[in-house]
């Protein structure tokens, strides 16, 4: 498997960074998970306007879907004519807010085919994909993916929970979200400190720990890392656009 991050700023843009958006691919097959804001731009940058073959949502707050809105265009517009309805996993809400989101009175079912998640494993082209409901305010899954032999998860937004730990475990790579800042008061069940990612990829004993949805406005990369390092001794670094990584 390769992931190629596109974006992955924490709940919105930041000067470096569209939103959420990670391109996995695996026998020429191009999964992308979560579509955030601006995403849309490194997805041209990085592998190709139609280059997904399915996208997953793993939840429905803008910074995860809005520029799957902005890709209905590029679908249903082309020059060359309307392109197939591309496979779309997500929570079961996802065909009306995309809709509402594009256009009052109309939707966006030619462009996608929708599939509702809930808890389990399923394929999705080469790839094993594991999901299951992670501690955040809206319906959320966490992801793990697999493929000969090799695994990959992503915490999506989370708080920690046992749901995350059960899909992380033992996984070769661990894309795992720090929004939050450690040694000040944060929201409950919300989103994970460094230093709780770190204890997550600790407990899941996972192979290396990539850091992402920092929030660059009122974080601190180094004290996430700082903290984080602190609870987990192994491969360790926080994501960039653009990054690609072997799995």
């Amino acid at each position: 498997m390769r992931l190629t991050v596109l974006g992955c700023a924490g709940s919105f843009p930041g000067p470096e960074s569209p939103c959420s958006a990670y391109l996995v691919e695996a026998d020429g097959f191009r999964l992308l998970v979560d579509f955030g804001s601006g995403s849309l731009s490194s997805l041209q940058r990085y592998a190709g306007l139609h280059a997904p073959d399915a996208i997953l949502l793993t939840h429905l707050h803008c910074d995860h879907i809005l520029d799957a809105v902005t890709y209905v265009v590029v679908r249903r517009y082309a020059p060359e004519g309307p392109y197939p309805a591309l496979p779309v996993y997500a929570p079961a809400g996802a065909p009306d807010r995309l809709s509402a989101a594009y256009h009052d009175d109309g939707t966006v079912e030619d462009v996608y085919q929708f599939y509702a998640l809930e808890p389990g494993t399923f394929p999705i082209g080469p790839f094993t994909v594991t999901v299951d409901r992670v501690n955040h305010p809206v319906e959320t899954y966490g992801v793990r993916l697999e493929h000969d032999g090799r695994s990959l998860c992503y915490s999506s937004d989370t708080a920690p929970c046992d749901a995350l730990l059960r899909l992380a475990q033992n996984v070769d790579a661990f894309l795992c979200e720090a929004s939050f800042l450690d040694g000040v008061d944060n929201p409950p069940d919300l989103h994970l400190t460094g230093r709780e990612a770190g204890e997550t990829a600790t407990k899941a004993v996972v192979g290396r720990l990539l850091l992402t949805h920092l929030v660059a406005a009122w974080g601190s990369e180094a004290h996430t890392l700082e903290s984080a390092a602190a609870a987990y001794t192994g491969p360790l670094e926080v994501v960039r656009p653009g990054a690609s990584y072997d799995i």
